[in-house]
């Protein structure tokens, strides 16, 4: 039995998804968005991609997304929700989901972060589809708080922006395999999203632009 060991270091030749210039999401691989506005940060990240969405979330949760808020990120007709009703079955359900490669964005909605080996399970079922399918599909964990969830590829937080006559949201790079922590105040202007560097003042933030619908 050959075994696969998950390193760190970079590949050049991974696919990503580019949100803006230093916001990049290597594919086939899983990630963690935390923060009040989590669930805006991945409707955000299906607007950036085509194809459907699976988005597993318990049960037994009373919260659901609105289409009419989705609408402003993504076509709600993309997504298919899936409810389980045991919480061992949200992680298996994303692992099968991403094992299966047939959508480009699995995310999971979850009630707390998850421990290492289940996001292991992830990477390597996404790792798998892009062997056998040749598609290279997104894993992405919702988790409440400041996240925390183990062996992720990358940590997003991303919650309303607070300051007097400021509107959007503040976005923070929290944690990255192969990139420091980095801030952005994000805007929506004419249906984009726009980024601009809050830690690097010598970046220009005309190039924070991106295509989100």
């Amino acid at each position: 039995m050959t075994t696969r060991l998950l390193t760190s270091r970079t590949d050049p030749a991974r696919p990503a998804l580019d949100l803006a210039p230093g916001l990049r999401l290597p594919l086939a691989r899983v990630h963690e968005a935390c923060g009040p506005a989590r669930r805006t940060f991945a409707l955000w990240l299906a607007g950036r991609m085509t194809g459907p969405v699976v988005w597993i979330a318990p049960s037994w949760e009373a919260g659901r997304l609105n289409p009419d808020g989705m609408i402003a990120f993504a076509d709600p007709a993309r997504f298919l929700f899936v409810s389980p009703r045991r919480s061992e079955d949200l992680l298996w359900a994303c692992e099968e989901s991403l094992r299966a490669g047939a959508v480009p964005l699995v995310v999971a909605d979850l009630p707390g972060a998850p421990a290492l080996t289940p996001v292991r399970r992830m990477h390597l079922a996404a790792e798998a589809a892009r062997d056998t399918t040749g598609t290279s599909p997104l894993g992405l964990l919702l988790t409440p708080g400041d996240g925390g969830a183990q062996g992720v590829e990358t940590r997003w937080n991303m919650a309303p922006a607070h300051a007097p006559g400021t509107r959007g949201w503040t976005l923070t790079r929290a944690r990255a395999r192969t990139a420091p922590v980095r801030h952005w105040h994000v805007t929506r202007r004419k249906g984009d999203m726009v980024l601009t560097p809050l830690d690097a003042p010598d970046d220009n933030p005309g190039n924070g632009r991106s295509g989100a619908r």
